[in-house]
Formats: C-alpha cells, sequence, structure tokens
C-alpha cells in the first residue's frame, strides 16, 4: 500500500544486497532487539548521546519514542531520515541523514550504528555511501558532515575511505566526562572524484517539497 498521506514511508535506497528504508513499527521491535543484543563494548562509548546505556524497559520504550519521533521529524526547514538498514532482508542497524534549512545550505549530516554481528564487514561504508549518494546525486547537496570521537578509528576509516576531510574538533561529555570529537567534511567534488556504489533510490519524487529539495529541471 503507498504511503500518501506520508511519502517518506515508501522511500528505498538499495546497493548489493542493503536496503534502506524508513522502519514501521515491526522494523522497530527487531532493531530494538538488536541494539538490546549489543552494539559496542560496555566499556565504551562511542555515541555524544549514551542511549545504550539505558537498560530493560525504559530501554525499549527509549528506543521506540525516538524512533516514530524521527519517522516524523520531516519538514522543508528541518528533517531527518532515520533509515532501517537490512542485510539480505536481515536488519543490521541505522542509518540517518538530516538537514537543517536545507534549500539554502545544500548541508547534510549523517550518524549510525550497527549490530554487532554485522561490524567489519563494510556494511557501515556501504550504508553511507548510500545517503550520500541519495543526498549528492539526488538531493542537490554540496556538503556532507559527520562526527566520531577521535578514540573511534574504525569510524574514522570509513569517513577517510569515503574522502571526507577533517574539518575541526568538538568536545562532549556521554558519560559526564569530556571527550574530544573529530568532525569531518565532505564535497560534492569529493564525493564526484572518487569511486562509489550505484544505488538505486525509489520513492523520491513524492518527497520532493517535504525534504525542501529545489525544484525539479
Amino acid at each position: 500500500m503507498a504511503n500518501a498521506l506520508w511519502p517518506p514511508l515508501d522511500l528505498r535506497l538499495r546497493t548489493g544486497d542493503l536496503e534502506l528504508r524508513l522502519p514501521n513499527d515491526d522494523d522497530i521491535a527487531a532493531l530494538a532487539a538488536l541494539a538490546r543484543a549489543g552494539v559496542h563494548p560496555p566499556e565504551e562509548m562511542p555515541f555524544a548521546v549514551p542511549w545504550t546505556d539505558v537498560d530493560g524497559a525504559e530501554f525499549d520504550r527509549n528506543f521506540v519514542r525516538f524512533r516514530w519521533h524521527q519517522r516524523t521529524n520531516i519538514e522543508p526547514h528541518e528533517w531527518t531520515l532515520d533509515f532501517a538498514v537490512f542485510v539480505a532482508g536481515e536488519p543490521a542497524g541505522c542509518q540517518d541523514i538530516g538537514a537543517t534549512n536545507f534549500a539554502v545550505l545544500q548541508t547534510v549530516r549523517t550518524g549510525s550504528w550497527l549490530g554487532r554481528g554485522f561490524q567489519g564487514r563494510g556494511v557501515g561504508r556501504l550504508m553511507r555511501q548510500a545517503v550520500l549518494s541519495l543526498a549528492f546525486d539526488h538531493l542537490g547537496a554540496e556538503i556532507a558532515e559527520s562526527g566520531a570521537f577521535v578514540d573511534n578509528p574504525a569510524s574514522a576509516r570509513v569517513s577517510a575511505a569515503i574522502g571526507y576531510e577533517p574539518n575541526g574538533i568538538d568536545r562532549v561529555a556521554p558519560r559526564g566526562v569530556a571527550r574530544d570529537m573529530q568532525r569531518y567534511r565532505l564535497t560534492l567534488e569529493t564525493w564526484r572524484s572518487r569511486p562509489r556504489p550505484t544505488v538505486e533510490v525509489e520513492g523520491l519524487e513524492a518527497c520532493r517539497e517535504m525534504l525542501g529539495m529545489r525544484a525539479a529541471g
């Protein structure tokens, strides 16, 4: 059934055996179970907001509440597409892409997480490339921004492999202790200059106005 009242629910990105789509409620339940099973070692915290530190029913409620909010947080001046990532049909994690005042700034930001069973397999790089293809090749973005703690080499390797360049340092304290976060920046020119996967995008045209896209043509 087409989601005529909320077109982003029909948006699909596909590359290789990956599919990205906004999660329905069954998908959210599966993703919550995946996240509960582990996203990172307990002594580490790769996220600026320590959402994985919560346990039990509170974790489930927070997870569902956040995914529901993200699913509706789509307006021309401020939007986030919080995609569920599937590998060969199996839920693997989430990859988001968002923007503020996109029609003017033409800048997007990204964030992600993967279940531990899918880490170290190239999935993180490919799912980020999928949303970057959406941004640069279909939405008309000029800049993509991301960030990772300086002690998170896996994320840094993904950014470097795609072509991001360092763009300053932030300080955040997800567990009450200040830590440095490296900011990264990728330009349209660099994106086009490097090898990248072919990404099939379905259902975008109906989302054009909601994402503050420039008029077609």
